[in-house]
Formats: C-alpha cells, sequence, structure tokens
C-alpha cells in the first residue's frame, strides 16, 4: 500500500526518536536532506503530529500601505524621476520619516502608479567586453595579490588568452622573481605558441627599473617577436587608461 506524506514523515520521526538509525541513514532511507530532517523533528517536538502537515507558502503578513505613505512615496519619485524604491526609502529616512515602509512596498507603489514599467525595470545595459579576435593574439599575464600558508606566502601566477578566456598558466611561487615567470613562460610557450602581444600591469617583474625602462623579461619577449604591452597605473580615470605597446 502505498504511503502519503503524512504517514511518511510520522515513520520517519518515530524512527528517528528510537535512536536506532542515525539522522544521516534515516536521510538516505527516506530521501530527504539532514536540513527537511531537522525541520521536521523541531515542528514534532513544538506542535506535535500536527506540525508534520504542510503549510501554506503564502507570506503570513501583509503590507497595508497607508495613504500618508503613498503620497510620500509619489512626493519623492516627483522630485527625483530617475530613482528607484531603495534610494527613495533611504531619502526619506534622512528626512526624518520613521514609519516608511519596506523597499518591496515602494517599488510596489511606484509600478502601481506606472512610475516603473516592466520593460524599464528589466531593460539592462548590454555588457560589453572587448576581446581579440582569435586565439594567441593577446595574452593577459599578472600576478593575483599573494597570501600566507603554512609553508610561507604563496604568489599565484596568472596567463590568460584574450580571446579564448582560457587559462593559458596559473601557477604558486614563493616569490615574484623573474626566473620563475621565465620558467612558467617557456612551458606556456612550447604547450601554446607564441602569442602575439602579451600585456601586464607595471609591477615586477616585468616593469624595469629606473632608469631603465625595460626589465630583463620584457626584453626576452620581444626578442622572441612578442610585443610587450604595460596598462598604465590606477591612479589615472577609466577613460584616460590606456595601453602602451612597445614595438620590437
Amino acid at each position: 500500500m502505498k504511503k502519503n506524506k503524512m504517514n511518511l514523515r510520522n515513520e520517519f520521526i518515530q524512527k528517528a526518536l528510537n535512536k536506532k538509525s542515525s539522522i544521516s541513514q534515516l536521510c538516505i532511507e527516506y530521501g530527504i536532506s539532514r536540513k527537511s530532517a531537522y525541520k521536521w523533528l523541531n515542528r514534532f517536538k513544538d506542535e506535535g503530529i500536527g506540525g508534520l502537515e504542510d503549510r501554506s507558502k503564502r507570506p503570513t503578513r501583509v503590507e497595508i500601505t497607508s495613504c500618508t505613505s503613498v503620497e510620500l512615496i509619489l512626493e519623492a519619485r516627483n522630485k527625483f524621476p530617475a530613482w528607484g524604491g531603495r534610494k527613495l526609502r533611504y531619502y526619506l529616512l534622512n528626512q526624518g520619516h520613521e514609519e516608511v515602509p519596506s523597499e518591496a512596498t515602494f517599488n510596489r507603489t511606484l509600478k502601481r502608479h506606472a512610475l516603473i514599467t516592466k520593460e524599464a525595470s528589466s531593460k539592462r545595459q548590454a555588457y560589453i567586453r572587448f576581446e581579440r579576435e582569435k586565439p594567441n593574439e593577446l595574452w593577459q599575464m599578472d600576478f593575483k595579490g599573494h597570501f600566507q600558508l603554512e609553508e610561507g606566502r604563496c604568489h599565484p601566477l596568472t596567463v590568460l588568452d584574450d580571446h579564448s578566456r582560457f587559462a593559458i598558466c596559473l601557477k604558486a611561487y614563493e616569490s615574484e622573481k623573474e626566473a620563475s615567470v621565465k620558467t612558467a613562460l617557456t612551458e606556456a610557450f612550447r604547450e601554446h605558441g607564441l602569442p602575439e602581444v602579451m600585456t601586464m600591469d607595471n609591477g615586477s617583474p616585468w616593469k624595469g627599473s629606473y632608469p631603465w625602462r625595460f626589465s630583463r623579461l620584457t626584453i626576452w619577449l620581444m626578442r622572441l617577436g612578442i610585443k610587450v604591452s604595460h596598462s598604465r597605473p590606477d591612479t589615472l580615470k577609466p577613460k584616460e587608461r590606456t595601453r602602451d605597446f612597445i614595438g620590437v
């Protein structure tokens, strides 16, 4: 005979309380998660057999927006027509209004008064990512910071193909030494070929120290026929950031 949900839940509870089987074993037997198992156990302890009944998923609390709140929302929106519910809510809170409804209520009120349309709320500016047309046209190289391990500090070296976003190299080193980078790149070149251009920041070991413009590593890359590009420091504004390509 096929058992219904209540019978199965009650059966599970009784077995769990008898402690003849572990919770993990019972979860496997009844095909439920540990989270669900403890949910039903806690409901049974608090409410008895009635706690095993399915509960309605409807919200237990419905927020009713007063006319005063609606007027405040619409007045703020009229003052700041480009703002959404979140900004308008914080604006009213900063103005000293204490009984301000939730952000969701702000958005519902704006939609109800046709101040936010479905088309406008779902419209997003397309994300544009500039990428090269073919593999090995441009590789991006960087040390992704460093962090402490039991053996010492770890410096992750990454090399990424700009076209495919494929990780050409991902290695951990004790320091950002030129020899380590050269070894990693030699392995990458043998497996994937030479890139046309490599770009990196102005850090060690690929940027020369004053008064030298190039480091030994960048000179080695240029002798291999690879153009080297350095990004400008982050102190510049985004629109001012350009890549300074170094020819062979």
